[in-house]
């Protein structure tokens, strides 16, 4: 009996060691080598402008001088400078990353291995947040391919290449830790979680499977406290990515599918009213004028369950497989409608000439501006940063993006601060933040009391001696 123990045992470490040989990779050198000279790294530059002045002293805050000697300061120009990743798709040098690594750039540079290259934008989508980019040169490129995201599972290994914090060519591996994420990033979102090292500088670099397709666009991270990587690190699935790219190399522009409802989520209780056996589907709270649903005879209550063939399994789902169905395509859809199953049929729409589209579309994010009095950079709180932030739709002011070490602000206020009040005046612009400002010290005053929302979120009130 002994012995059989001892053979059961022996054969338990033999079959743990053989599924840990098939699993765990010895090296990714091979694939690292071979990916490599894809990736690129992604610098661009903008130009914020400011005032100097040309004497070799300053006058005094709310000194007549200041003002006399006003049309003697000279206009500045600085360039301010960010970092991203990239990867090639064509020979040709068509590169794909980001949208946020590039938007608003004066200049996008392109480094392959150990040449730079001017390029241009061919297209972006800031609602999934991709961009396509062309070098401009007639050298030819070593490209990658997509993948297919679908396949992914949790547990599989993947490999990220990227340019963190501007070092370049930084392979990190790790495995998929969840799929299907959402977190208030974009507008179609469906994430792949990893714990492969992403941090800042990582945003448009390629997502590895061990086959060397691209499953994912490197996006986001959570690092609490701006600390970088904590294995928390999210990718556009290829599939989706893919969709949309193909449509910016196409047209320049995206043609994303319409329905026009607005939809919520069916809750538990929701789902025992309707006798629906669980929670699942899209419940569609209203329907659009002269949208493609209204004129198919759908109504609000009604809880859609699939959509083109597709289950929607919640309201989450609807969204995104939606937008992926072609532009004019006939499709049925089935309605769980007064406790029964009913199909509408209808042709879909396109998103971005819908009035829906009109009013939600992303205003044209401004540069940053120096507010020389306090020595600081700001610019205006824009879309993303309520939805990344979950902040009041409402909320009005300006997001802090630089702090000089001579800025009163300094010690006092950080990065990503909102100022929303100086003074118990709202602050609804740039413009508005430089003229209580400018008027605060030509008066005289000697402080300033400035409303914020920090980067927890909490609004505070702040006393700023200011001479």
């Amino acid at each position: 009996m002994n012995i059989l123990k001892k053979i059961f045992f022996v054969l338990l470490i033999l079959n743990f060691s053989s599924i840990q040989t098939k699993a765990v990779p010895s090296s990714f050198a091979d694939l690292a080598e071979k990916l490599m000279p894809s990736v690129v790294n992604i610098s661009t530059t903008q130009i914020v402008k400011t005032t100097t002045n040309q004497f070799p002293f300053q006058f005094p805050p709310g000194s007549p001088f200041g003002e006399m000697f006003k049309d003697f300061e000279r206009p500045t120009e600085r360039k301010a400078s960010s970092l991203g990743s990239g990867f090639i798709i064509k020979e040709d040098g068509i590169v794909i990353t980001n949208n946020h690594v590039i938007a608003n750039a004066e200049d996008i540079l392109i480094r392959v291995g150990d040449k730079e290259y001017d390029a241009e934008v061919i297209g972006a989508d800031p609602y999934m947040d991709l961009a396509v980019l062309k070098m401009k040169t007639k050298e030819k490129f070593k490209p990658v391919s997509f993948g297919d995201s679908s396949k992914a599972r949790v547990g599989d290994w993947v490999v990220a290449i990227g340019n963190p914090f501007g070092l370049g060519g930084t392979v990190t591996s790790g495995i998929i830790s969840a799929r299907n994420r959402q977190i208030g990033l974009t507008r179609y979102e469906d994430f792949i979680q990893t714990d492969a090292s992403i941090n800042q500088g990582n945003s448009g670099g390629p997502l590895f499977n061990l086959k060397g397709d691209v499953i994912g666009v490197n996006t986001a991270i959570i690092a609490p406290g701006q600390s970088g990587s904590i294995g928390i690190g999210f990718a556009i699935p290829a599939n989706a990515a893919s969709n949309v790219i193909d449509q910016l190399i196409k047209f320049g522009e995206t043609k994303r599918g319409w329905l026009g409802v607005r939809i919520q989520e069916v809750t538990k209780e929701i789902a025992e009213v309707e006798k629906l056996k669980k929670p699942e589907g899209a419940l569609v709270a209203s329907v659009g004028q002269n949208s493609p649903a209204q004129k198919a005879g759908i109504k609000a209550g009604d809880i859609i369950l699939e959509f083109d063939g597709k289950k929607i399994n919640t309201m989450k789902k609807l969204p995104n497989v939606v937008a992926s169905t072609e532009v004019g395509k006939s499709v049925e859809l089935k309605i769980w409608r007064n406790k029964k199953l009913i199909s509408k049929r209808l042709t879909l729409g396109r998103l971005e000439t819908s009035e829906e589209f009109k009013e939600t579309k992303p205003k044209i994010v401004k540069k940053d501006e120096e507010i020389e009095s306090l020595k600081i950079a700001v610019r205006e709180i824009n879309d993303q940063d309520i939805s990344s932030r979950n902040l009041d739709k409402k909320t009005k002011g300006v997001v802090i993006t630089d702090i000089s070490n001579r800025s009163p602000l300094a010690n006092l206020l950080s990065v990503n601060d909102i100022i929303i009040e100086v003074q118990k005046t709202p602050i609804k612009s740039v413009v508005d933040l430089e003229k209580i400002v400018n008027s605060i010290f030509k008066r005289g005053e000697k402080n300033l009391l400035l409303t914020i929302i920090n980067q927890n979120n909490r609004r505070r009130y702040l006393g700023v001696k200011i001479n």
